[in-house]
Order: structure tokens, then C-alpha cells, then sequence
């Protein structure tokens, strides 16, 4: 038997070799490095977020752990997960209570009330100050659930989240029109009607099945989000609650998608279509995206060519616009501390932020003599860059935290140097809605919320993309609702908010 002294030497020695190959990084995006250091202070956060998993990503994930390690003796293991399937792949972690430290909030609101997310007040004032404190305050408004608490740290970037209308700058040119002239969903028929008829290559109007809120044009916003279909005006202080799809201007957006869907202006397959970005190349004349000031220019780079944007909706700050891009810790975790030093690190430190945006530089890019972000595309055998091949790395940038931190990228489609300053001046220009910050509590209505759900998947897509007879359709919709419990839920609501305006009156 070996005495214990010998093996406590060996055990030290073991360790000591884990931690040298932990700093230079030779396996640290493995879940298995979660063992703790002699000194107790290295730990391991699991960390899952949107976005399809990348070539080079345990590459990146190394030199993350590199830099983690040194600056707050943390290492993640950096876990992505495609479009179509996060959201479902969350849900079932979090019901089945699958480890984790730190996600990407997608439905923020929900998770909040089921208990999934840790409260961070009192973090916020000690390891997450930095961050708290260079975050727009309004983002904390909105954030800051009906208890007071906050559960999550909100991406800072625009405050308002416009709909905003694309249109290839080629044809926009070529045809000398005036995109700020069309606002509304009727006046684009002209221009459809035009594309259609003089440029065959190019698809009218692009629209999938989670469509638009073109609700919105008419000054509505969602209560929770688009699968209740409850919304109030936004800038109405005493807006009572509505169904919207029992609206006139519910109908009037349904009869007008459906009589461009049969006049073959929008593609076929738009009520299965998932929501993405285009294909690179797919040439597309009216696509609504959703973005901030210079927006253009990252749609530009994903389709391939350059496209001009027009602002269709005003610059609103809304609850679920502010919940749409949040970092949040799990409430089972077992390291809260390092979880918020790693988001503040995130939030706040440059070379890591720009780390998970843009990936290793002169590896997935180079900086330009402006210090701008120029990517290096994907090789081939011969050092050829492929055409139309995703990056080997990418980061999702609305998921990932604090983007006055960045660089501005260059290349093609190159952002200004002062694009920050330009984002500035936007907040500092935005209006709040009236119930910014109200967020309805109804979970004692669990089975009408699932009812509801199921009845918007079946009529929602194929409505909003103007693929079935309104006619027939419609009906149906608004009567499957109510014998869902839409009607008792809009009760419900309409109390709540009427019980929040009284109490947020008084405090202002």
C-alpha cells in the first residue's frame, strides 16, 4: 500500500499538469473540464446559445478559455444550436433540468415566470456593477419583471427595434424610386405589380411563416408576444385591450396579403417558409427585417448585394422589443457568481466581446488600417476563397451582449466610423410606450395559454402570409380562440393593466 503522502504528491502533480494544459487551452470546451482547481477557483460554465454550430467553434471556444481564465479564472464550454431547434432544445433542459450555467433567452418573459432564470439584483450591485451601469437604464425598465427583479442581462444596442422594409439598391436605382413614399401595406402594390411584370428573376415579396407585424403599422403592439394574439396602442394611456384578429385592420392586412398571394407576389411556400435570413444571392425585390440604424449594411453582406432599408414603423421602445435579445443564468446553477463575471466580462471588455462576434483575428479576420472588421471568407484546396460559403465562425451579435464594444466592420459593405454615435442618437431620439415594462402574470391559466397556442399555429402562418381565403379562414380563427379562452385571458389582462397604470401613475 502506497503511503498517503507519496499519493498525495502524485494527485498534486496530476492536477498541476491540468491546469497548465487549461491555460494554453488543449481541451477546454470539453464538459469534462468542470473539475474544480487545487486553489477552488476554476470553474466551468456551461453556456448554450443561437445559432448554427460553427466549423472552427471548439477553435474559438479554446482561445475564449485562454482569455477567461487569465482575466477571471473561468472556462465555458460554448454550446450552439441551430435555428430550428433552440428553442424546443431549451424547453426540454429546462423541464428536465439538465445542467446548465448561463443560455440565451429566447421567450424571456415565459421562462421568467416558470422560475428558470436567477434573480440578479443583488449580483448587479457587486461582480456585475460594471455592466449594470454601462447598459442603458431603459433596457432595465423593460426588462425588470412585474416582482421587481431582474433575470436577465438585455443586449445593449438600439432601443428600438423598427420593422424596417428592404429593397435591393440595384432595382431602386434603376427604377428611381423613392422608398420613404411607402408605408403602408397597399401602397406597395404599384411597385410589386411593376416587379413582377419587368424583372421575372426577382420575387416580389418575401414573407415566412411567422410573416410581420404589420399590426404595428397601425400603432399596435403584443402584450406578450404575437402567439397571444392580444394587443393594445401603444402610445394610448388608456388603450383597452383587443383581439386583433377581430379588428378592421386585422382584416384589412388579411385581405390585402391574400390578394398579393393570388396575384403571385408572394412566394408559395411562405406558411412553411422558417424564419432566417435569405439564402446568399436569392434575389428578393420587398423583404421586412427587423434592425437598428445601419442595419443595411448586414443584410447587405448576407445576401450578397447591397440593399437600402425605409423604416416603416416609428422609433418605439416596447417591452417584448427590449426582451428580445437577453442572456440569462439558470436558476439551478451552481456557480451564480462566475456566471455573472463571465457576462460582465461579456458586456464589458472589448477583446472578449469582439471575440465572440467576429471570432479569432487573423484566423476568421483581419483589421483594416481603420481598425475596422474585415472577414476572411472560407478556402478551398488552392486558397480560393468558396463563393456563397458561411463563415467558419460567426456570432450572433443580438445574442451575445453589449455592442457598443465592437468593431465596426469593414470590407464591402463597410459600417461608418461613427455608427456607434449614430445608435446613440437614436435611443437618445425613441418614445416609450404606455405600458413599457407591464408584463401580464397568467399562470393560472396554464391549459387557455396552451389552447390558445395551438390554435394560433394552425391558422397563424397560413393567414399572415395570405396563403388561405380570409373568408373561410378567418371565422374559424377567431371562434377556435374564444373556445380556447382567449376571451377570459383578455379579461384577465385588461385587469392587470388596468391595475399597473394605477400603480405606475403613482409612481411617476
Amino acid at each position: 500500500m502506497q503511503h498517503p503522502s507519496f499519493v498525495g504528491r502524485i494527485l498534486y502533480i496530476v492536477i498541476i499538469g491540468m491546469l497548465m494544459l487549461l491555460g494554453t487551452g488543449c481541451s477546454s470546451s470539453s464538459v469534462k473540464d468542470k473539475e474544480i482547481q487545487p486553489d477552488g477557483a476554476m470553474v466551468n460554465l456551461i453556456y448554450y446559445t443561437l445559432g448554427e454550430p460553427d466549423k472552427d467553434l471548439k477553435m474559438v471556444n479554446d482561445k475564449i478559455n485562454e482569455i477567461l481564465a487569465k482575466k477571471i479564472g473561468v472556462t465555458i464550454t460554448y454550446v450552439k444550436v441551430g435555428w430550428q431547434e433552440y428553442e424546443k432544445r431549451l424547453n426540454t433542459m429546462i423541464s428536465a433540468g439538465t445542467p446548465f450555467d448561463v443560455a440565451f433567452a429566447s421567450d424571456f418573459t415565459a421562462y421568467a415566470k416558470r422560475g428558470a432564470w436567477l434573480r440578479l439584483d443583488n449580483y448587479l450591485s457587486t461582480v456585475g456593477k460594471d455592466m449594470y451601469d454601462i447598459i442603458d437604464p431603459v433596457f432595465w425598465q423593460g426588462v425588470r419583471m412585474d416582482d421587481g427583479g431582474i433575470y436577465g442581462i438585455p443586449t445593449n444596442k438600439e432601443l428600438a427595434v423598427r420593422q424596417q422594409w428592404t429593397y435591393p439598391d440595384e432595382l431602386i436605382k434603376k427604377y428611381d424610386i423613392d422608398i420613404s413614399k411607402y408605408n403602408t401595406l397597399e401602397s406597395l402594390e404599384p411597385l410589386l405589380q411593376m416587379i413582377k411584370l419587368q424583372e421575372p428573376d426577382y420575387l416580389p415579396m418575401m414573407l415566412d411563416k411567422d410573416s410581420q407585424n404589420f399590426f404595428a403599422l397601425y400603432g399596435y403592439e403584443y402584450v406578450i408576444d404575437k402567439k397571444l394574439p392580444l394587443m393594445v396602442q401603444s402610445l394610448d394611456p388608456n388603450s383597452q385591450v383587443v383581439s386583433i384578429f377581430e379588428t378592421k385592420e386585422a382584416r384589412q392586412v388579411l385581405d390585402t396579403l391574400r390578394h398579393y398571394y393570388k396575384a403571385g407576389y408572394i412566394n408559395e411556400d411562405a406558411a412553411l417558409r422558417e424564419n432566417q435570413e435569405l439564402e446568399r444571392g436569392l434575389k428578393v425585390f420587398w423583404k421586412a427585417s427587423e434592425g437598428g440604424p445601419l442595419a443595411e449594411n448586414t443584410w447587405s453582406k448576407f445576401r450578397g448585394y447591397k440593399v437600402v432599408a425605409h423604416p416603416a414603423t416609428p422609433e418605439l421602445v416596447t417591452t417584448e422589443g427590449l426582451r428580445g435579445g437577453i442572456m440569462a443564468v439558470s436558476s439551478s446553477t451552481k456557480h451564480p457568481v462566475e456566471s455573472v463575471k463571465f457576462l460582465n466580462l461579456l458586456n464589458t471588455d472589448p477583446e472578449v466581446r469582439n471575440l465572440f462576434n467576429y471570432g479569432i483575428e487573423g484566423v476568421h479576420y483581419t483589421l483594416d488600417d481603420r481598425d475596422q472588421v474585415v472577414p476572411i471568407p472560407p478556402i478551398d484546396e488552392n486558397g480560393n476563397a468558396i463563393p456563397g460559403a458561411s463563415p467558419n465562425y460567426a456570432g450572433v451579435t443580438y445574442t451575445q451582449g453589449n455592442w457598443f464594444i465592437l468593431n465596426t466592420v469593414g470590407g464591402q459593405f463597410p459600417d461608418p466610423l461613427n455608427k456607434w454615435d449614430q445608435f446613440r442618437s437614436s435611443n437618445a431620439r425613441v418614445v416609450k410606450s404606455s405600458m413599457l415594462g407591464f408584463t401580464p402574470d397568467l399562470s393560472m391559466m396554464p391549459v387557455q395559454m396552451q389552447n390558445i397556442e395551438m390554435v394560433w399555429q394552425k391558422y397563424y402562418p397560413s393567414l399572415m402570409t395570405g396563403s388561405v381565403d380570409v373568408n373561410t379562414e378567418l371565422p374559424k380563427f377567431n371562434q377556435e380562440l374564444k373556445q380556447a379562452g382567449l376571451d377570459k385571458v383578455k379579461a384577465e389582462v385588461q385587469k392587470q393593466l388596468n391595475a399597473w397604470r394605477i400603480t405606475h401613475d403613482q409612481r411617476l
